[in-house]
């Protein structure tokens, strides 16, 4: 089937009006583009739920807080409309930024505590910019169902405390880290890789995956994070913004691991800030004096 390519918001309500008559459950996945089996992954989902499957394409400038990023960013828009049409989704919704910010906008959704610290630190604004767009891409859709992966864990828990706090009708449903054959976490970003840089990139998701296993065997912290944070540098990356643990229900900062957590990091190969998590789950003897409890 082909898919629908849709630019303007009237346009795109009025389709959903219909659809809404003919008593069909909509799902939207929002996305900046460039295309990988990560967001893919997550509109076979979508079309399992939903009988009808919106995904976004805007490269929204407001959650850049460097220009030379935003510049940088890949666009390709006729690719990703072929990727689509090959897993079935209905409409391809690519508004201009004219479209989604007219002149004279002058809103923010600002969304406090999980938004703040990790990403939230390097880059200013840029929840801001997050919150904002897509509340705009869930009230436009109207839809039942949205969908966004966990790579973006942080993003995730704004995303699900804007639509408690706003009274948003759409459920949030999250999909797994899709990775590369040899871990790498799946990016649109990857692609700005040299060769030298792709080989190195693995090296991040193996190396949470061993804090995760040193801190289910019992090692402390604060020590496991610094031998990670080091073990990063000492693979080729440039720098370390953060490598931290969080709890996975609401991103508070984490001294011991007493409950069910999450690994995760930020560090700069080259030109290219790469982000990924990694679940850690309960040292055997936590979980045994849990289960006990």
């Amino acid at each position: 089937m082909s898919t629908a390519i849709v630019r303007i918001v009237s346009e795109l309500r009025s389709i959903v009006a219909a659809w809404r008559r003919e008593g069909l459950r909509i799902a939207v996945v929002p996305t900046m583009g460039a295309l990988h089996e990560g967001h893919l992954s997550l509109v076979r989902a979508a079309l399992a739920k939903a009988d009808r499957v919106i995904v976004t394409l805007f490269v929204n400038p407001r959650q850049f807080n460097n220009a030379a990023d935003l510049a940088a960013y890949p666009r390709t828009e006729h690719d990703d409309a072929a990727k689509l049409a090959s897993v079935g989704a209905h409409i391809l919704y690519a508004p201009s930024a004219a479209d989604i910010y007219p002149q004279g906008f002058a809103t923010t959704v600002s969304v406090a505590g999980v938004s703040e610290g990790l990403c939230g630190t390097f880059r200013p604004g840029h929840f801001d910019g997050v919150a904002t767009v897509v509340t705009k891409l869930l009230l436009q859709s109207g839809a039942d169902l949205a969908f966004f992966g966990e790579k973006d864990f942080q993003q995730l828990h704004v995303v699900r405390r804007l639509v408690r706090d706003l009274d948003i009708p759409t459920e949030i449903i999250a999909g797994p880290t899709m990775r590369e054959a040899d871990g790498l976490a799946m990016s649109s970003r990857n692609a700005r890789l040299s060769l030298a840089e792709r080989y190195r990139a693995p090296h991040l998701a193996e190396i949470l995956v061993q804090t995760a296993r040193d801190l289910i065997s019992g090692a402390s912290v604060q020590r496991a994070l610094t031998d990670g944070r080091e073990a990063i540098l000492a693979a080729g990356f440039s720098k370390v913004e953060y490598l931290e643990l969080r709890a996975d229900s609401d991103l508070a900062p984490m001294l011991i691991v007493d409950r069910p957590a999450r690994l995760l990091v930020a560090a700069w190969l080259g030109e290219t800030r790469l982000i990924d998590n990694f679940q850690v789950a309960l040292p055997r003897a936590a979980a045994l004096h849990q289960a006990a409890a």
